[in-house]
């Protein structure tokens, strides 16, 4: 039986869910986001939103910077009057989906994001010519050699390179990569593009600039 960690600011507001969830044959376990990430990797998580949409999308950003939730598909479930606050927000949850819901909408959402999940496991690595991108061990390879990475340049270098041919602005990027809760100016995306393009070497045009616009990956 496949798990779901179900977290809400007050456990008691998703009981409901909580036993939709049982009867789509999954085993639902409850969290408060005062509980934190469960030490326990899931199959699933989904985070309600309640009445506080901007700090539940802050903990789902948090969620996916734990290592027990790399790669486990999260969705978000809010109200319909909260859907503005997903805005330049999608990197921090794979699927939303409006309280009161269907069922079946449930059911169907679900059932995708673990097929995608699923598809995930099979595709572990992102083949670019001479770049090579290994997403489970956060690896980056140039002509066979690895290249040496911070961070937030391998997920600078991973956004821009799973986006092909996308043009995104900075503070797009910003928000996407650094996270909606980012203080730092647009500067923080210039510098990161100029160290990521001085490793890349002869290989630096791979990010490309869009002028009075910003960045793509070739």
């Amino acid at each position: 039986m496949k798990i779901c960690h179900l977290y809400a600011a007050d456990p008691e507001e998703i009981s409901g869910i909580g036993r939709d969830l049982g009867l789509l044959g999954l085993n639902a376990e409850t969290f408060s986001f005062a509980d934190g990430a469960s030490e326990e990797r899931p199959d699933l998580v989904c985070v309600f939103a309640g009445d506080d949409a901007p700090n539940s999308l802050q903990f789902c950003q948090i969620l996916g910077k734990e290592e027990t939730m790399s790669r486990v598909p999260l969705l978000a479930l809010v109200r319909v009057e909260q859907l503005r606050e997903l805005f330049l927000r999608e990197g921090v949850f794979d699927d939303f989906l409006v309280v009161p819901y269907q069922l079946a909408e449930l059911d169907a959402r679900l059932r995708h994001l673990l097929w995608m999940a699923k598809q995930g496991e099979q595709s572990d690595f992102l083949n670019l010519g001479p770049l090579v991108i290994n997403f489970a061990t956060y690896q980056v390879h140039l002509d066979s050699e690895p290249i040496d990475l911070t961070y937030m340049e391998y997920e600078l270098l991973k956004f821009l390179a799973t986006h092909r041919g996308r043009v995104f602005t900075r503070q797009t990027l910003l928000s996407r990569v650094w996270g909606y809760d980012y203080f730092g100016g647009t500067r923080t995306v210039d510098v990161h593009v100029r160290r990521l393009r001085s490793k890349l070497g002869e290989h630096a045009n791979l990010i490309q600039t869009v002028r009075n616009v910003g960045y793509k990956f070739a």
